[in-house]
């Protein structure tokens, strides 16, 4: 099975980028966000099951990242199906490349997650850049942390994008 590589880090931290980079170069990336909002119309019942229980219709649920109850009421119900997901994903791509790529900003804080990858790679950037490349940063940043105790390796995300996959490649050589 081959190693997988948490890719978290603030919003606006260039995350996304770094991933599309990596898929790029034909190593497997599973964007949780991407594949949460896919289960949310696979998994039969899944939206209106939380829109009764949260009791807000599906064109409000951005509501919760300002209700933790909500918020996590949320989670309680989709992470077990991201969870499933991600293991089968793992399954169907571990013996296909030396590396597996799991995207996520909240995995490394969600104890649901544990095990389900090897290492933590954290993309940063400074705080006006990451305003810069999303509005939502004041917001979310008070939901996320990232206990440098667990990260593995850090990849500093402020120049320029080519000197970005630069540093990308870098890190690939030191992770196979």
């Amino acid at each position: 099975m081959a190693k997988t590589i948490l890719v978290t880090g603030p919003i606006g931290s260039g995350k996304s980028v770094v991933c599309r980079y990596l898929a790029s170069l034909d190593f497997p990336v599973y964007e949780c966000d991407a594949r949460t909002k896919m289960l949310y119309s696979l998994v039969p019942g899944l939206k209106c099951s939380i829109e009764e229980r949260l009791s807000l219709p599906w064109s409000q649920i951005g509501q919760v990242f300002s209700e933790p109850d909500k918020l996590r009421t949320l989670e309680e119900m989709v992470y077990p199906y991201v969870v499933e997901d991600l293991k089968a994903w793992k399954d169907e791509h571990g013996d296909k490349a030396p590396l597996l790529f799991v995207e996520s900003a909240i995995a490394l804080d969600k104890p649901q997650f544990d095990g389900l990858y090897d290492e933590v790679l954290l993309v940063t950037a400074p705080l006006e850049v990451r305003t810069r490349r999303n509005p939502k940063v004041a917001e979310r940043d008070a939901l996320q942390t990232f206990d440098p105790a667990r990260i593995h390796y850090t990849l500093p995300n402020e120049g320029t994008q080519e000197e970005l996959y630069i540093k990308i490649r870098q890190l690939i050589c030191k992770l196979i």
